[in-house]
């Protein structure tokens, strides 16, 4: 009995030692979400340039080409990520309203004057720029900026009142209207998935997500069936196999490269369904060609990776939250909420879990507009650890992490801690 004590508290010394060693708590940031953030970026570059070799010969005659300018799109990211990382927070407080109006100025634009591919008016064709930019990307980041501010200086009455709560939502709404026109149905999705997260986070009472969903889920369905494309992929996804060659095609050519895949995958470089047989397999479907070439392994090995990421990101949000810090809280929080409902609903289309939207994997597919605002977004993200850990050292500078981290912030009427 001694004994097995004894091995038990061995055990247990272990993982403490384990856990204290994996520990981010006295370093300057959160070295994991760095980490998780630029193993995807990296990962998806390697993808990318595989899955695209073959695509790129046959359009531009260099198989090279998607590599060389997802490369340019990585170091702009970069840099994007650096001026977030550099960009003090009381200036996104300061410009959240702006950033907003900016965004749904710019939607309006793209409706009048965007660039349309296939049969969507989605991008901006700016001179300075050496890509299309996707202002629902833009708008994403500007809406959760915009929103951590409401919500920091109306905390009390979102958590009392009907119509401190709905106002965010109507704002939603607006921009959702100009989204459906594009049309731009994911991203529809994903922001109002944010919305909602985001009060909820904040303490809305439960009751009003009940209703709000339902409505919300009632006018999506509208929508989703409004179309013919929709409906057709609505129908797809029920059965892609019954119409392999037509409106199921996209879902049975990714489901042929999952089952190509097995445990280990085909090696990189040597999949087959990128030669022609899977459309967009380096920027929507990236992950299905990731699964072939790299396994079942692989591809759990990613999805590890993002969840890394958003717990992270939900840990740096908690630790602003009790610092009294509430808009670097739930700026922090809409970010995790964002890329986790996006990388969710790219791996359920590509994994026929979900109907086929034209959402990129963030951080990982092709394409400079979502590559550079979900690098920003990593870039504020550390920007508030940092501003965070800075604030709880001054604090407390002798008193233990983690009792400082439990204590409850006391909050005004603004949100803030006194």
């Amino acid at each position: 009995m001694a004994k097995t004590k004894a091995s038990s508290s061995s055990r247990f010394a272990r993982l403490r030692r384990i856990r204290v060693r994996l520990s981010t708590r006295d370093q300057p940031f959160d070295g994991w979400l760095l980490f998780a953030a630029l193993a995807l970026v990296l990962t998806g570059w390697v993808m990318v340039t595989s899955a695209s070799t073959e695509v790129a010969a046959s359009l531009t005659g260099n198989p090279w080409y998607f590599s060389q300018r997802h490369a340019l799109f990585v170091v702009m990211a970069l840099v994007a990520a650096v001026a977030a990382l550099r960009t003090p927070l009381a200036w996104w407080r300061a410009n959240g309203p702006l950033l907003l109006l900016v965004s749904i100025v710019l939607l309006l634009l793209v409706l009048l004057i965007g660039r349309e591919v296939n049969g969507s008016r989605r991008w901006l064709s700016i001179p300075l720029l050496p890509f299309n930019l996707q202002i629902s990307e833009m708008a994403k980041l500007c809406l959760i900026v915009y929103l951590a501010g409401y919500l920091e200086r109306f905390l009390p009455e979102v958590r009392r009142r009907w119509g401190a709560f709905l106002r965010p939502l109507m704002v939603m709404g607006v921009v959702a209207v100009l989204l459906i026109f594009e049309p731009d149905y994911g991203a529809v999705v994903v922001m109002t998935s944010c919305v909602m997260g985001m009060l909820l986070m904040a303490g809305a009472p439960w009751g009003r997500f009940v209703f709000i969903l339902i409505a919300v889920g009632l006018l999506g369905f509208y929508v989703a069936i409004s179309e013919p494309y929709r409906l057709a992929r609505l129908t797809s996804f029920s059965d892609p196999w019954a119409d392999q060659f037509a409106s199921g095609y996209q879902l049975t050519q990714a489901l042929i490269a999952f089952g190509r895949g097995h445990w280990l995958g085909m090696g990189l470089g040597n999949s087959v369904q990128k030669l022609f047989y899977l459309p967009e397999a380096h920027t929507d479907f990236v992950f299905a060609v990731l699964a072939e070439e790299l396994g079942l392994f692989g591809a759990i090995g990613v999805v590890g990776l993002f969840a890394l990421l958003i717990w992270r990101a939900l840990a740096v949000g908690r630790r602003a939250e009790l610092a009294g810090m509430a808009f670097a809280a739930y700026a922090s929080y809409g970010i995790a909420m964002v890329i986790g409902a996006q990388a969710f609903i790219n791996i359920a289309v590509s994994t026929g879990m979900l109907p086929t939207k034209g959402l990129t994997l963030p951080l990982l597919s092709y394409g400079g507009s979502s590559l550079l605002v979900s690098s920003a977004m990593v870039g504020l993200l550390l920007r508030v650890d940092i501003d965070t850990r800075r604030a709880l050292r001054r604090a407390s500078p002798t008193a233990p992490r983690e009792t400082a981290g439990r204590r409850e912030p006391r909050t005004t009427g603004q949100g803030v801690m006194k």
